[in-house]
C-alpha cells in the first residue's frame, strides 16, 4: 500500500470513529427474514438503531427516517404502523430528567425478544437432529422471557434478552434450571441477572441438571433439611 493510499485509508477510519457505530447482534441478522420482516422493514429497524443510539434522537419522525432510507414519509408509515402491531417495536413514554417534559423513544426490544425465541428454537432443532433428544424443555424461549419480565415488574432491556439467550444457546442451562434459579432469587430478594447467573454457575460447579437437585442443593445452602 503506497502512502497516498494508506493516508487516505487513515483519514476515512479516523472519520469514521468520530462518526460513532452501533452495534448490531448477528441474531437479528441471521433471523429477520424467517421472521417475516421485509429488508425495506429491517432497515427501518437498524436506522432508528442508528438515530438512538449515534444520533442521540430516541423518536425520529417518519420523514427523518425516509429522508435517510429514500422512501416517502407515507411508506416508512405504513412499515412503522406493521412493526408495532406485530410487536417488533414499540413506543416508550418516559420524563426527561434534563427537561422535565414527558418524551417519547422508539423501543425495539420486541425484536430482539422475537430473534433470541427463534434462535434458540433453531438450535435446539439442529441438535435434535444430531443426536438423541434431550429431556423436553417445560416452556419455549419466549415463554422463559415472559417469566422473568413478570417477575421483574417490566421489560426486558434487550441486554438482558441476550444475556438469558446466552444461558440458553452458549451455557446450555435448561429452561427449568433457569427458572429455578429465578425463584431462588426472589427467595432471596435479589432480582437483578447477576445474580442469577451466580447461581446458575454455581449450580454448574456442583454438576445440579435439573430442580430438584438445585432445590436440595438450595436447601442445603440455605441449612435446611432435603
Amino acid at each position: 500500500m503506497n502512502n497516498e493510499i494508506w493516508k487516505a485509508y487513515s483519514h476515512g477510519m479516523a472519520a469514521a470513529l468520530q462518526e460513532g457505530g452501533v452495534h448490531v447482534s448477528a441474531m437479528l441478522l441471521r433471523t429477520y427474514r424467517q421472521l417475516d420482516l421485509s429488508d425495506s422493514e429491517a432497515m427501518l429497524l437498524l436506522q432508528i438503531m442508528v438515530y438512538m443510539e449515534a444520533d442521540m434522537n430516541d423518536f425520529p419522525t417518519p420523514e427523518e427516517l425516509a429522508e435517510r432510507m429514500g422512501l416517502t414519509g407515507r411508506e416508512v408509515g405504513q412499515m412503522l404502523g406493521r412493526l408495532m402491531k406485530d410487536d417488533f417495536l414499540t413506543i416508550d413514554e418516559y420524563v426527561d430528567i434534563g427537561t422535565g417534559m414527558q418524551s417519547e423513544r422508539y423501543n425495539w426490544t420486541g425484536w430482539l425478544l422475537k430473534a433470541a425465541a427463534l434462535t434458540a428454537e433453531l438450535k435446539r432443532e439442529t441438535k435434535k437432529a444430531e443426536r438423541q433428544p434431550l429431556k423436553p424443555q417445560a416452556v419455549s424461549s419466549s415463554d422463559l422471557f415472559s417469566v422473568f419480565e413478570q417477575e421483574f415488574g417490566r421489560l426486558l432491556s434487550p441486554i438482558e434478552c441476550e444475556t438469558i439467550s446466552g444461558w440458553l444457546d452458549h451455557d446450555r442451562y435448561t429452561d427449568e434450571i433457569i427458572r429455578f434459579a429465578l425463584k431462588e432469587a426472589v427467595f432471596a430478594g435479589k432480582l437483578s441477572l447477576r445474580y442469577i447467573d451466580r447461581i446458575l454457575i454455581e449450580w454448574s460447579r456442583n454438576r445440579v441438571t435439573n430442580a430438584d437437585e438445585a432445590r436440595a442443593h438450595a436447601q442445603k445452602f440455605r441449612g435446611g433439611r432435603g
